[in-house]
């Protein structure tokens, strides 16, 4: 009979959260024709009571409305995911990682300042080793502020003269604050014109391209850094473990 109590408690209380407060006029008396003043009042003395003998129920209640609209909110992405999916599965070919032809595409959106980045980067490497059927598209986005900004140019600026990958490896590896004059000597380090470099650090092709990776960010609603996509099943925000990132793929793989 508790149990029972206790169902009809969470039903009744998540009716009430999702609804709100009655409100005067057709609402309420749509209610009162579903339960007479007497019945009403019978079922706010069984949530009463059952709160008062399990006062557990009001959480209980709460983490099912939680799960709820965590399911909707990952039903939402999900369909956003699908929908610009070919943006968000394409990318130059410098910024594609993995078999190039792999079966199963992965999408990483990366910050090169983001710490939880830096500590998945040795962690994707073996991922992608253990893997060879994984395509894997890196969309740089600068979401902490004018060094990531900086750092984000440096990377597709230096992607022009085909040290993409040095330079990206380079700045996540490092722990100063970025500066004009530091990039100059990393583009030097790695043998870069470095006139063109700092052109290209510049121009409205590398804007563009920072542009379009935070539009793809925001249309599947990444709020944070590192975040990967897995096929179009699984969207998988925060710094990953081995064996998360193997469950993740198991579930890209069966579509």
């Amino acid at each position: 009979m508790k149990n029972h109590v206790k169902s009809l408690s969470l039903a009744l209380m998540a009716g009430l959260f999702m609804a709100g407060p009655l409100s005067p006029g057709v609402g309420q008396a749509a209610d009162e024709e579903v339960f007479t003043a007497r019945q009403r009042a019978a079922i706010v003395q069984i949530v009463r009571e059952a709160m008062k003998n399990d006062p557990g129920i009001l959480s209980d209640a709460i983490r099912s409305m939680q799960q709820q609209a965590s399911s909707q909110q990952e039903a939402h992405v999900k369909a956003a995911v699908r929908a610009n999916w070919q943006a968000l599965s394409t990318a130059p070919s410098y910024a594609v990682r993995g078999n190039t032809q792999g079966q199963v595409t992965v999408v990483e959106f990366l910050d090169p300042r983001c710490t939880y980045c830096r500590r998945m980067a040795p962690v994707v490497d073996q991922f992608l080793a253990r893997h060879p059927d994984v395509r894997l598209v890196e969309k740089v986005i600068p979401v902490l502020g004018d060094a990531s900004l900086l750092d984000a140019q440096a990377i597709y600026a230096a992607a022009f003269q085909g040290q993409y990958d040095a330079m990206r490896r380079r700045l996540m590896e490092e722990t100063a604050r970025p500066s004009l004059e530091h990039l100059r000597d990393v583009a030097k380090s790695l043998k870069l014109d470095v006139a063109r470099f700092e052109k290209d650090l510049k121009g409205q092709a590398v804007m563009g391209l920072l542009t379009a990776n935070l539009g793809q960010a925001q249309s599947v609603g990444v709020q944070g850094t590192p975040t990967f996509l897995f096929g179009q099943a699984a969207v998988a925000p925060g710094a990953l473990g081995m064996e998360q990132m193997e469950q993740f793929l198991e579930a890209a793989r069966k579509g």
